[in-house]
């Protein structure tokens, strides 16, 4: 009797066990990324195998059930993680410092600040520092809530691999800017991503909301921006976030110039 007892108690300690870790990766998992600033001097780094990491927050978003984002540092001279592919995650890679040699299912190409990787799922990649000094890139990886549609992705140019040197600067009266693409993904019905650089202190435009989410990475100067009424400032490597229907305004803080990434996704 004690015997089956004391099998029937510990049956119920696992099943329990069980309840507890099945609920914490659930609440987890649901967790909201914050809006707000994202500094670079704030995130903890992982230093190891000539190279260093940078996580920066890991949660879901309005439209995605998983949503990462954080940064990689190879040294001069670190040897390539072996070629691999994300079973059902899309990539937007934004190099911050540094040439990169990255190959996307064979196809090589080499990138430097401001270049930019937009990966699709399940294509085999690598990327490789083949500079003389750090090598830093931002890595956002996600998942739709939506069903991924591969076909899609494919018929509106599949992976993309842009130097920001190839791509064609549009003045304008606060300053100008560079598009780099505006398109549908295999996981996004609409993602879109381009550079702003204003040349004087001020907005870029007025506040405003709209469905997309939004992160804006600052690549120089200093700015500010309020996002549902809070004030918040940032510099080069910062970068804000606006969730979906969230009203906010980027201006820059002073009269020398600043410029940021701007991509949003719905």
């Amino acid at each position: 009797m004690k015997t089956k007892i004391i099998v029937l108690l510990l049956g119920l300690l696992g099943i329990l066990s069980f309840t507890v870790v099945k609920n914490s990766d659930a609440i987890y998992a649901s967790d909201l990324v914050k809006s707000g600033v994202y500094k670079w001097k704030d995130h903890p780094v992982k230093k190891g195998g000539m190279r260093e990491s940078r996580k920066i927050f890991e949660g879901v978003g309005p439209h995605l059930s998983h949503f990462r984002m954080h940064a990689t540092t190879q040294y001069p001279g670190a040897k390539p993680n072996p070629p691999h592919a994300n079973e059902a995650k899309e990539e937007c890679i934004i190099v911050k410092e540094g040439t990169m040699k990255v190959t996307i299912e064979g196809q090589s190409k080499i990138l430097g600040a401001g270049g930019i990787i937009l990966l699709m799922p399940q294509q085999m990649h690598s990327i490789e520092n083949v500079g003389d000094t750090n090598l830093t890139y931002y890595v956002m990886q996600y998942q739709s809530k939506k069903n991924m549609d591969i076909k899609r992705g494919m018929a509106n140019g599949g992976s993309l691999m842009l130097n920001k040197d190839s791509l064609v600067f549009n003045k304008s009266e606060r300053g100008g800017g560079i598009p780099y693409f505006d398109r549908a993904t295999a996981m996004c019905q609409r993602f879109e991503m381009h550079i702003t650089q204003l040349n004087k202190k001020g907005p870029s435009h007025k506040p405003h909301a709209h469905e997309e989410t939004e992160i804006i990475l600052i690549l120089s100067g200093n700015t500010e921006m309020t996002i549902n009424g809070t004030e918040y400032t940032a510099g080069a490597g910062d970068f804000y976030l606006a969730n979906s229907q969230e009203q906010h305004g980027i201006r820059n803080a002073t009269d020398s110039p600043c410029s940021y990434f701007a991509f949003k996704w719905k």
